[in-house]
């Protein structure tokens, strides 16, 4: 805005944190000068076009030439124009917002000197979010080899206060390169953020749904650990109790996917863990799966 090289902020329209609709009016940097200057010009164009006027019906009659009609017309376009440059001169006092979004906290405060380039706020346009989250080299693997259905590239947030927001994100962007520290690498989801909750900053956990296919699962609450391995009580055909060793495939709540050491023949110890012994023989009451995994408190869709 050349127009305006230097200026005292005198007008602020809109609050901190506010949201902005686009093409919503925020500031006025010094209106009244270039307001007069837009009276000025417009008095002159005035003053011209009723010289335009009184000399084209002096050339209608032929008391003047063709040629002073024309200077007069000229003078008349300069006016004009004038009036238009000072209109752009004008707008150039008024600070819209470019697009609509959440205003932050203002740089400046009513009557600070402006100059050219200082920043007055920052406008964040929080209609969509972009959401970060890191992912294991073993599950980024699984997602770039694997055909990547709806139910992979669609995720859900749940934010800071456990609960879940309401409308799911896409996976879009995935970073180029791993951390070497961590082992990880950064995907980027978008959400759409309608209500404005979301906003810079915050925190919450991705959650990405990854089908399994005859998957194995038991409660965690019937698994024990022993130097960080992972072991459950098997109840063989005569009730004796014997410990044996698993590998976690998935972690879930209140569940474990187990990848190997267990098939689905094999009777677990549920409760009592800790009241048994190696090769005990116990009293058992059996429980049906279906009704064990019912009070477990699991998410079904």
């Amino acid at each position: 805005m050349r127009a305006l090289e230097k200026g005292y902020l005198q007008t602020i329209f809109v609050d901190e944190g506010q949201y902005v609709k686009q093409g919503q009016l925020m500031f006025q940097i010094m209106p009244l000068i270039y307001n007069a200057e837009l009276q000025k010009s417009q008095a002159e164009a005035n003053y011209v076009g009723i010289e335009l006027q009184n000399t084209k019906r002096l050339a209608d009659s032929n008391i003047v030439s063709k040629n002073e009609l024309a200077l007069a017309k000229a003078k008349f376009d300069k006016a004009n124009a004038d009036v238009s440059l000072a209109k752009t001169h004008l707008q150039f006092t008024q600070i819209k917002a470019p697009f609509s979004g959440i205003m932050d906290h203002f740089q400046v405060r009513l009557g600070s000197l402006v100059n050219e380039g200082d920043l007055l706020t920052t406008l964040s346009d929080n209609s969509k979010m972009w959401v970060y989250f890191n992912v294991p080299e073993a599950e980024y693997l699984n997602f770039k080899t694997h055909p990547q259905q709806d139910n992979m590239t669609h995720v859900s947030l749940m934010m800071a206060n456990n609960e879940l927001f309401p409308y799911p994100g896409v996976v879009q962007t995935i970073e180029a390169d791993f951390n070497n520290e961590t082992g990880n690498i950064a995907f980027r989801a978008t959400f759409p953020n309608p209500n404005g909750l979301l906003r810079h900053g915050e925190t919450g956990n991705i959650r990405m749904t990854v089908p399994l296919k005859n998957a194995l699962i038991i409660p965690q609450k019937a698994t024990f650990e022993v130097l960080e391995k992972k072991y459950v009580y098997v109840v063989d055909k005569n009730n004796v109790i014997r410990s044996r060793e698993i590998t976690i495939a998935a972690e879930l709540p209140h569940i474990f996917v187990v990848k190997s050491g267990l098939n689905t023949a094999d009777r677990i110890l549920l409760e009592g863990l800790r009241q048994v012994k190696e090769n005990e023989k116990i009293h058992v009451k059996y429980e049906k799966p279906d009704a064990v995994m019912s009070h477990l408190g699991l998410y079904a869709e």
